[in-house]
């Protein structure tokens, strides 16, 4: 079979001005980035504010093996298997870091013959929004190393600077590093770098509902603590307008197109895991003036980015989702038994591709807790079996019997990465019929609740966590932020994507375990508190044989070997 890229290359994309003019947006609505790129200007949201909104379907998966489960492919699909069944959408969906497109995870531009292109474009520089974003992040870090240098006269405890700096590449002689050595060179102190994924700013480029709002929460990044343990903001040390022009054109949501030229939204980035994993506010809120249906992705599980998709970019955009998507294959609900390991870059244990229905049984315990944790938010929900051409049809029925037992609307076989749209048309209809479902949406705790509740009901309900305990660093954290009246925040948790537990090497459905928290960190300006689960890491590492490794070009300027 041909590879993504080669798959993509194939197709010449329509020029943007034409899918934004079907979409009904207007040539001053529009900033061209090239021929097939653009960004939508923020006006476009007061020409539309009184046109209904159309269908918002978000779409998330079971508990992914470490080479992913085809949700976006399965999301990009999808959007085009409406347009086979006559139902305008749009893809909204978010923008790749370079850390993993380098690294081992390769790109996310979906797969097969569901992709977003230009594909090369989408999964390396495409407008410069990252770039944006590293530019503002560090500009506030430099800014505060600046203050302390220049007198201190904010009074900052320079034991207690929280702010980091970051870069979009996978780095881990980074996470742990001293500044400032040398002659006149700044005051010396430990820090470190996380990936420009999991920055504050980031969150904030993907929650902000217009400008104001994006200076605003620019403002409110707390930095660091002065001596009385007060908070120090990004407006405190002055950067915060400047960090605001530095993102104005990242506010912009970009617009790009499928293989099969259907509209696609792509903005923002924040991992699923590390972050709250989704695409920007303004991309459903724009999307869903222009389309009947907006279909937006949920980083990782449905118990990482949908948790985090209705606990906080639910609250925050006042929207409500009509249906949930929740992806699933045969082979890693196969690897959810504990049988087989699954080691990205080398081939897969033949266990996984041949019949067996009872290594299924053994592991089909993770989807009957993905499709409850929908089931929890009073969403329907439709299991979308990505379907691999060694799957049987009785592996498939089963997975069908145990999806609607468990309480799935429907449960649909889909053939996107082959296919296309038509592989999907089944299940478009199926996602239609669940938006006409009664929906009793709903976040799953209230924001007046201690920051310790909001972790426990998290843990215990979403998880199946038999416990929870807080090392003193996160305890005294938590506590902190509760004395400075940040306790009403909504919490996003970061925890590892390979099991619903916060260890990646427990399968299937771990209950009663005790999950340990091992920090947090206040985002003030997105507005949520940050609990670390065990030794998740915010700064990602390569592996022994990074994908950059194979990417190049050649002499005309093709890229090659992206993936």
């Amino acid at each position: 079979m041909l590879t993504d890229i080669e798959i993509a290359s194939q197709v010449t994309p329509k020029p943007i001005t034409e899918i934004a003019a079907d979409l009904g947006i207007q040539p001053d609505e529009l900033e061209l980035y090239g021929p097939y790129k653009a960004k939508i200007s923020l006006s476009i949201r007061d020409r539309l504010k009184d046109r209904p909104n159309g269908k918002y379907v978000v779409v998330t998966a079971i508990t992914p093996t470490p080479l992913g489960e085809g949700k976006t492919t399965v999301t990009v699909g999808l959007g085009q298997a409406f347009g086979k069944i006559g139902t305008r959408a749009i893809v909204a969906i978010r923008q790749p870091s370079l850390g993993p497109v380098f690294g081992i995870k390769g790109g996310a531009a979906g797969g097969g013959y569901s992709q977003i292109i230009p594909m090369e474009d989408f999964n390396l520089h495409l407008t410069g929004d990252f770039h944006a974003v590293t530019a503002a992040h560090n500009l506030c870090a430099a800014f505060l190393d600046n203050s302390i240098y220049h007198g201190n006269p904010l009074d900052i405890d320079q034991t207690a600077v929280l702010w980091r700096r970051v870069m979009d590449v996978n780095d881990r002689t980074l996470r742990d590093i001293v500044i400032g050595l040398g002659s006149g060179n700044g005051i010396p102190r430990q820090t470190g770098f996380d990936i420009t994924a999991a920055s504050e700013v980031m969150a904030v480029l993907a929650l902000a509902t217009d400008y104001r709002d994006l200076r605003e929460r620019l403002g409110r990044l707390v930095v660091a603590l002065n001596r009385k343990k007060e908070p120090v903001t990004a407006e405190d040390i002055g950067v915060a307008g400047a960090m605001a022009a530095l993102l104005k054109d990242a506010l912009k949501p970009n617009l790009l197109q499928t293989l099969e030229h259907t509209p696609a939204i792509v903005h923002a980035g924040p991992f699923g895991n590390i972050a709250h994993g989704n695409s920007s506010v303004l991309a459903d809120l724009i999307g869903l003036k222009l389309a009947d249906v907006v279909v937006t992705e949920a980083g990782f599980g449905a118990d990482l980015g949908f948790e985090k998709f209705c606990d906080i970019k639910c609250r925050v955009s006042g929207l409500k989702p009509d249906a949930a998507v929740l992806v699933a294959t045969i082979r890693a609900l196969k690897a959810h038994s504990g049988r087989y390991k699954i080691v990205a870059g080398k081939p897969l244990d033949p266990g996984l591709v041949t019949e067996n229905l009872d290594a299924l049984r053994e592991g089909i315990g993770n989807l009957e807790k993905q499709i409850e944790n929908v089931r929890r938010f009073g969403v329907p929900v439709v299991v979308a079996i990505n379907q691999f051409p060694t799957d049987t049809p009785a592996e498939i029925e089963l997975v069908r019997e145990v999806a609607l037992k468990a309480g799935a609307f429907d449960a649909v076989p889909t053939r996107v990465h082959s296919e296309g749209g038509e592989g999907g048309a089944d299940l478009a209809r199926a996602v239609l019929r669940a938006t006409e479902e009664p929906n009793s949406f709903r976040p799953l705790y209230e924001l007046d609740m201690p920051l310790t509740d909001k972790i426990e009901i998290i843990a215990r309900e979403l998880y199946g966590a038999g416990s929870v305990t807080y090392q003193p660093a996160a305890a005294r954290a938590l506590r902190t932020f509760t004395s400075m009246g940040y306790d009403k925040l909504p919490v996003c948790m970061a925890k590892t994507h390979l099991s619903l537990s916060g260890d990646p090497n427990l399968r299937g459905r771990p209950e009663g375990f005790e999950l340990t928290v091992r920090e947090a960190r206040l985002s003030a300006g997105a507005g949520f508190i940050y609990p670390i689960i065990g030794e998740m890491r915010t700064m990602p590492g390569l592996g022994s044989k990074p994908g950059g490794l194979n990417v190049d070009i050649d002499d005309d300027g093709t890229i090659r070997g992206l993936f």
